[in-house]
């Protein structure tokens, strides 16, 4: 055998196993596409009906945003309003009287640091310039904390209206209804002799 044949079939070898590594790596991106296809979702199409229930919790919170009870009035939960509205009426309440005493001694403690040794209400007079400058900040610091108060109050005011709104969907009917009945029932085989019936009750839930 020549050189120029082994040459050749040399040649021929290398073209076939070429050949071999391409199908198989053309047959295996074509699992692999395959596999992606299968693996990926369909979209999902939802209807006006679905879009209209899905956009309820934002439109809600986005209510009670702009004016704090419309949310709940959207959701059909009248009977909140006038608990948000006490609630800010109470924080309001709360902030006008640590602001009033605030701004009180805070002039009695400014009309001792200009004015040493006298007082400007004579009420104040058995009290020390630190314990006026305690004091007042103690206002101050409640007053600071109501208004802390009403921020977290009107986050929970939007809030509530969002998670209201989110289970406004669920379909809570007559259909789905817990009844509670007595029975009498009779005793075991055990405690037979006895003869006495045991009262129980009997709980059915209806969905």
């Amino acid at each position: 055998m020549t050189q120029k044949t082994l040459a050749v079939i040399f040649f021929l070898c290398c073209l076939a196993q070429i050949r071999a590594f391409s199908q198989n790596r053309d047959s295996l991106k074509v699992r692999t596409d395959t596999s992606k296809a299968a693996v990926e979702k369909p979209a999902v199409v939802k209807d006006s009906a679905r879009l209209v229930l899905e956009s309820l919790p934002r439109k809600a919170a986005i209510k009670s945003a702009i004016l704090p009870g419309l949310g709940q009035i959207a959701n059909r939960r009248w009977w909140k309003v006038p608990l948000i509205y006490g609630g800010f009426i109470g924080l309001g309440i709360v902030f006008e009287f640590n602001q009033r005493n605030y701004k009180v001694f805070l002039e009695e403690a400014q009309y001792r640091e200009l004015n040493p040794g006298k007082t400007k209400d004579p009420r104040f007079a058995p009290y020390s310039n630190s314990g006026i400058i305690s004091i007042k900040d103690s206002y101050r610091r409640n007053r600071d904390l109501t208004i802390l108060a009403g921020l977290g109050f009107y986050a929970i005011n939007i809030i509530d209206a969002y998670v209201d709104a989110k289970f406004f969907r669920f379909d809570i009917s007559d259909e789905l209804s817990l009844k509670v009945d007595p029975v009498i029932q009779q005793g075991d085989y055990i405690n037979a002799s006895a003869g006495k019936p045991a009262v129980g009750i009997k709980l059915s839930l209806s969905l």
